[in-house]
This record gives structure tokens, C-alpha cells and sequence, in this order.
């Protein structure tokens, strides 16, 4: 991009990045071991943070106040937690100035936009739990389509195959590869085919396919074909050519974000000062009749103590922050891989691509983008100010240090544009403003074995100390799979505060 349309367009960059440092990078510089609580702030340290991330133990003051349960993350998950524990004394800790982790809500002059998490399915938890909290979901009622050579091809894997602008040969490769995944009874191989990966299946088609796949894949749960699980891949498709009949996904105006939003607002006031963000884990040490959960809230080190703590946290934050995890749960919370992930919503000031909800586009810097208000175009007396189109942009993983600079990630940004403005004529316009979300390990990756093998392990619960999050579930990274992590752990949890020791089952692998 020319430095002129950079110097034109607004780019503005929000999201932390930890790089796997449980820690923001604003911690403590000193800590004071005599009064057991004083700590000054001295700037960015990353020296501090790889401490904490290499195991240095803080010191840590008495505990303060005693909670029933202390709920550590306040992404879905947590909130979702903390949403079925309003009964309980429940201390809700979340490190960024924010609740919502990747469903989080954004708006540009009244128009909301997603940072992350997009839809739901009509059959799911999450569809009926947004609607318990009082959101009505509104219907996607339109199959994916791929943009492709300059060409828009709607309902990719339904109509849409013979359609696709490549050669003949590649396009046979395709119905040919779309009867053969159909033909897999998943019912029957399902669990054998979580073990290999997907690109195993792709030797004999077109490059084309794979190419398809590994654009779709990384957006979803992360990961190419050769790191997708078999089983994940082929029933994606399946679903794909069912739902190109009949589109069972809903979603409201700029993504999921309005579930946490919502349960936030529900929260806040039953809660009051026991939901607190910009609270930093330090430590979580279980202890017989009680866990100590020792946090950061601005410059001070506090200390709390619970009858249970959830974890509601990515793994690679939880294995460092809980004491005495047994190894063989460690080192599975350690084999989880994560993509680094930026969504970069494009805000234009009138219409630009209004012709399908979600848009793959095969071969570019992103992966596919989402029309954000998709579900309320058409309602009586709407009128879209602003077409703003939210690129999903999942990294490899060594592209992770892209995301730790303010001009990195505007680089990537600016990439996302340059490709965006290529795809058809329609879109080479220039947006207004261009707003960058990132996240350095937002997403685990769904590799081979990780639900049959790792997960079982994972979210295996300790004495008082249990593990939501979606990464604990699977096997895929959805709002669904961390809302049903959340009611999982609490359920554990209840049965611990009324004297029930959780059972921890045979261990897999």
C-alpha cells in the first residue's frame, strides 16, 4: 500500500498481546515482602512478564476477603459461569479493561462490529442460552460463498461447485471430492479419523481443493489440512452441502459479541464490585480447605481466598498461574497449540459488498470476511450508514510477533486491504477507517488426537480448581463448546461446595 492511501485512511489498533505471558505487560517492577502488598508500576516490563511466564513467584499478601467461588476470565465462559453462580458469594476476575474475551462487541458510530466470535447454530446450547438471557438470534439464511478469480460464486459447496471459475479438470476435482467426503459414515469412523489429518484425504484432487480447505480451516479452528483432525474436516463439508439447503446458523448485528455484551449488563448489577477487570492473575494455590487466588488490580497485589476457583482461562495461562496441576494434566494443557488471530474490520461510508454473509477468498492475506449487520439489512426501515466487513485474518503461528507492534499489526492491515481491493471491481474503494483487533493466542488449534486424546486430560477437575474455557471442551473453538465448558465446571463446582470431591476418571493416552 502506497504510503499516500496509508497516510488517507485511519488505521487504529486495539487488542493485547501477551505473547503467552499470563501477565499484561504493565506489571509490577518491585515488589515490597515486608508489607506484603506494596508494588509500584514501572512501565512495560517485559523482563517481569517472562518471569511470571517462567514460573518467579510473586509475594503474595493475606487474603482479604472469602468467596464461595472465585471465576478467573471473564470471556464467555467465565461470564456464562458467573451468569449460573448470581446465588453464590462469586468473585469474577478479568485481566483486560474488558468482558467478553473473543466474543467482544465494538461499535463505530452506532454500528456494531465483531472482533471474533460470529454465529451459532440453531440446534446448539449457545442458541437457546441467548435467548434465555433475553437476545432473540436472527437467521444467516444464506450458504457460504467464495470469491474466487475475480468471480463471487454463491453457496460454494451446494450450487455453487459447478460454478467455480477454474478449469474444468478443477472443477470436477471438486464434485469429485465433495461425493467421496459425503460418502464417509462419520457415525462409524468418527473417532478413527479425529487421529489422522485431513490433508491425508487430499493427494489425489487438484491443489485447488486443498487450498479451499486451508483458507477454511485456520478461520474456523485454526489450523491448515495438515494439522486439521480428518473427522473435523469432513464433517465441516458435510455440514457445508447440508446447510446450502437449508442455513441453520443465526447471529445478531456484529456477532456473538451481544451474548457477553448482554451477559455483562445482567451481571453488573447483581455483582457489583465483585466483577473486576484489569485484574491480573499472579498465583492459584489450592490448599485443603481452601484456594488462594492471588491478582493485580492497578498497582496493588491482593489475595483472595475460595471454597472453588474455575479456571475459565486459555490453557497456556492456567498451567502457569495454578500450583500443583498433576504432570500428566500439565503437560496436556501444554501440547494445545494457538493460532495468533487479527480481525481487521474495513468501515466504509456507504455500500460496498452487500452479496453474501460470509465470503471466502482462497489465496489471500485473510481468510474469509462477514457482512456485520448481515441480519438486519432488510428490516423495515433500515438504512446502512456504514458497510463495515469484518476480515478474519488467523496467523501461523511463527507470524505471532507481526501482532506485538502497533505498526505490525497496520502492516498486516494494510496487506488485508491491498488483497480486499483485488478481489472484485466492487471492492477496490478505500474504506474510511480501518480498525485492527488482535490477539497473540486467541484460538487453540484442533490438531489430530487433541479431542480424543489431550482435551479428556485437560479439563480433568483438581480437589477446587476446575477448567472451563472452550479450549477444555472441543472440538472446536465456539462460543457453544465454552458455554457448555462453563456449565460443566459449575456443576463440579456445586458438587464440591456441598462436600461431593469431584472424581477424576481414567486419564486417556
Amino acid at each position: 500500500m502506497s504510503a499516500n492511501r496509508r497516510e488517507f485512511i485511519r488505521f487504529v489498533v486495539a487488542g493485547a498481546v501477551t505473547a503467552g505471558c499470563p501477565l499484561d505487560l504493565s506489571l509490577v517492577s518491585a515488589q515490597n515482602t515486608e508489607s506484603h502488598g506494596g508494588a509500584t508500576v514501572d512501565g512495560e516490563s517485559n523482563r517481569i512478564c517472562h518471569e511470571v511466564r517462567d514460573g518467579k513467584i510473586f509475594s503474595r499478601p493475606p487474603a482479604s476477603a472469602k468467596h464461595d467461588v472465585v471465576i478467573v476470565g471473564g470471556g464467555v465462559s467465565g461470564l456464562t459461569a458467573a451468569h449460573q453462580l448470581q446465588h453464590r458469594n462469586a468473585l469474577l476476575l478479568e485481566k483486560e479493561p474488558h468482558w467478553g474475551g473473543n466474543a467482544y462487541l465494538m461499535e463505530y458510530d452506532g454500528s456494531t462490529y465483531a472482533t471474533g466470535a460470529a454465529f451459532l447454530e440453531a440446534k446448539s446450547e449457545a442458541f437457546q442460552f441467548s435467548k434465555e438471557i433475553g437476545l432473540e438470534p436472527l437467521p444467516v439464511n444464506c450458504p457460504d460463498g467464495s470469491i474466487i478469480n475475480g468471480k463471487f460464486v454463491p453457496d460454494t459447496w451446494g450450487e455453487g461447485l459447478g460454478k467455480l471459475p477454474y478449469p474444468p479438470f478443477v472443477v470436477e476435482s471438486f464434485k469429485k471430492f465433495r461425493k467421496e467426503m459425503m460418502a464417509i459414515d462419520l457415525d462409524k469412523r468418527g473417532e478413527e479419523l479425529f487421529t489422522v489429518p485431513f490433508s491425508s484425504f487430499m493427494g489425489v484432487y487438484a491443489a485447488e481443493v486443498k487450498q479451499w480447505w486451508d483458507t477454511f480451516g485456520p478461520s474456523n479452528w485454526g489450523s491448515t489440512s495438515d494439522d486439521t483432525p480428518a473427522s473435523m474436516g469432513i464433517e465441516a463439508l458435510q455440514y457445508n452441502v447440508i446447510s446450502s439447503r437449508e442455513d441453520n446458523r443465526y447471529t445478531f448485528p456484529g456477532g456473538l459479541g451481544a451474548i457477553t455484551k448482554k451477559l455483562a449488563e445482567i451481571l453488573q448489577p447483581v455483582y457489583g464490585a465483585r466483577m473486576q477487570t484489569g485484574a491480573t492473575i499472579v498465583a492459584v494455590v489450592p490448599g485443603k480447605e481452601e484456594v488462594q487466588v492471588t491478582y493485580m488490580l492497578g498497582a496493588e497485589l491482593k489475595t483472595v481466598s475460595a471454597k472453588a476457583v474455575i479456571m475459565a482461562t486459555p490453557k497456556f495461562i492456567t498451567r502457569r498461574i495454578v500450583e500443583d496441576i498433576p504432570e500428566k494434566q500439565s503437560n496436556a494443557m501444554k501440547a494445545i497449540r494457538y493460532a495468533p488471530y487479527c480481525v481487521v474490520n474495513l468501515i466504509f461510508n456507504g455500500p460496498v459488498f452487500n452479496r453474501g454473509y460470509d465470503n471466502w477468498c482462497p489465496g489471500n492475506t485473510f481468510t474469509d470476511f462477514i457482512v456485520a449487520d448481515w441480519v438486519i439489512r432488510k428490516k423495515p426501515g433500515y438504512k446502512q450508514k456504514y458497510n463495515i466487513l469484518s476480515c478474519y485474518t488467523p496467523l501461523r503461528e511463527t507470524d505471532r510477533p507481526r501482532l506485538l507492534t502497533d505498526d505490525g499489526a497496520k502492516e498486516l492491515a494494510a496487506d488485508v486491504l491491498r488483497d480486499f481491493q483485488k478481489l472484485t471491481p466492487e471492492t477496490s474503494i478505500n474504506p474510511i477507517e480501518v480498525h485492527i483487533y488482535r490477539r497473540g493466542h486467541p484460538m487453540y488449534m484442533s490438531t489430530p488426537g487433541l479431542y480424543t486424546q489431550i482435551q479428556p486430560i485437560v479439563r480433568q477437575p483438581m480437589d477446587r480448581v476446575f477448567f472451563a474455557n472452550t479450549d477444555s471442551e472441543g472440538p472446536e473453538s465456539t462460543t457453544n463448546e465454552a458455554i457448555k465448558a462453563a456449565r460443566r465446571a459449575v456443576h463440579q463446582a456445586e458438587a464440591r461446595l456441598a462436600g461431593t470431591i469431584a472424581k477424576r476418571t481414567a486419564m486417556v493416552g
